[in-house]
């Protein structure tokens, strides 16, 4: 297995760009990993990395040498560790990154289905409206919307989310409702930051005949959460731009007003990424047929549909 070896040492240093952290994945020596990538190299006749006293980076053959059997590698461990406990049955922790509302609301209420068909799985899930590192965190499935598909990832559509624009019974009395998206410049705003970026979301809707308008808000709050956006709408505090996830609820109980009912703004898809792995592991593939075969029910997308609401 000397060959192996030497072959994770190589990829692990190159994926962490050092020798420590690579050994600290490995459970080795930094000098047993540098060892092993040594004597790669002099097998291979070819210089990997160029090494300093403060940096390890790959050669262009080093490159080239990654991209050819980082996949087959990855492939091959699976085989070895499946064989003497991969019966075909899924089992063993399940590690899956979530947004707290979304998880909780929708996706929280599918574990009595799942652990039902699968008692062998055990749940590891993590709330947090930041996007994941899918590969790089070891989790074997996430599920948001608009995570940038990274190499080695795939990505199946559950829901495309619409936003629209809300606000309780309360704030709306003695207001004129707004006939177009530009005229909520008007009226006090629950305004979206963005997570990533830290900037104020500006959303572009649409209407039913295809019209395009601004929608700008007059910042009262400013929120990172659209959950907490939801909440500050039911007290009263002004409109905000929800995505459906978050309005659907409220709106269902008439606890928030639809304003503008003809036009929606579009937020993506919200979509259940995991590794593309040809040896995908049963507990991953069971969770993403599970979840997907639950979004493509005709009652579960017309929760979700803004016309619905109108």
């Amino acid at each position: 297995m000397e060959p192996l070896n030497y072959l994770a040492a190589f990829i692990q240093s190159a994926e962490t760009g050092s020798f420590s952290a690579a050994a600290r994945r490995l459970g080795l020596t930094p000098a047993a990993v540098s060892k092993n990538v040594a004597r790669l190299e002099a097998s291979l006749g070819l210089r990997l990395f160029q090494r300093s006293t403060r940096s390890l980076t790959l050669t262009s053959g080093g490159e080239r040498f990654l991209q050819q059997v980082g996949g087959p590698f990855a492939g091959v461990l699976e085989a070895i560790e499946g064989v003497p406990k991969d019966d075909g049955q899924p089992s063993g922790v399940l590690k899956v990154g979530m947004a707290p509302a979304f998880g909780r609301e929708y996706l929280l209420p599918l574990l009595d289905t799942f652990l039902d068909r699968y008692p062998a799985v055990l749940p590891d899930w993590h709330f947090d409206n930041r996007a994941v590192d899918l590969i790089g965190d070891g989790f074997d499935a996430a599920v948001a919307g608009g995570i940038p598909l990274s190499q080695g990832v795939i990505a199946r559509e559950l829901v495309r989310m619409d936003v629209v624009a809300v606000a309780s019974p309360a704030f709306m009395q003695g207001r004129a409702a707004p006939a177009h998206p530009s005229e909520l410049a008007q009226l006090d705003g629950i305004v979206r930051r963005s997570v990533s970026t830290g900037r104020a979301k500006a959303w572009s809707l649409r209407h039913l005949s295809g019209d395009e308008g601004l929608a700008t808000l007059r910042p009262r709050l400013i929120f990172d959460d659209p959950d907490a956006m939801a909440h500050a709408a039911l007290r009263g505090y002004g409109v905000a731009l929800l995505p459906m996830a978050h309005a659907a609820p409220w709106l269902q109980q008439g606890k928030l007003l639809r304003l503008l009912p003809d036009w929606h703004g579009d937020a993506g898809p919200v979509s259940i990424y995991y590794a593309s792995k040809k040896l995908l592991p049963a507990k991953t593939r069971a969770f993403v047929e599970h979840v997907t075969a639950h979004f493509r029910q005709p009652a579960v997308a017309a929760w979700f549909d803004s016309t619905r609401y109108r």
